[in-house]
């Protein structure tokens, strides 16, 4: 669905695309500073992830993060939701990592979603 751009999405969808990994909605609120309430971007972030531009990550700390998946078909928006996230215990950042995960299950069982975390250190802090 086409749905009109509005200065509020502007400034999301350039915050997540500056950082280049996954932020929570409180970095993205630092980020924009100010140009908007707390619940404007949960409006935002809910919208783009409705539509396919972003998709939600509850990581390892408890926290949600949003990130603009670049391996996953981002000419189409179109996410595989069954990969790894590689979260750094130092720098903090959060990516999507190439592959998806495979589970086997029993028969009569159907999945709708996997996910999974590595945690480590990124290249950058190694």
């Amino acid at each position: 669905m086409n749905r009109r751009s509005t200065p509020s999405k502007k400034a999301v969808l350039d915050a997540l695309l500056s950082a280049g990994s996954a932020l929570s909605q409180d970095r993205i609120e630092a980020v924009v500073k100010g140009e908007m309430d707390r619940v404007t971007i949960y409006r935002v972030l809910n919208r783009f992830c409705e539509d396919g531009v972003v998709h939600k990550i509850l990581a390892d700390d408890g926290k949600f993060y949003y990130a603009l998946c670049h391996s996953c078909g981002e000419e189409k928006h179109e996410h595989n939701h069954n990969h790894f996230h590689f979260r750094c215990t130092d720098c903090e950042k959060i990516e999507c990592l190439p592959g998806e995960i495979s589970v086997k299950l029993p028969e009569g069982y159907s999945s709708q979603s996997t996910a999974g975390w590595v945690t480590g250190r990124c290249a950058m802090c190694a």
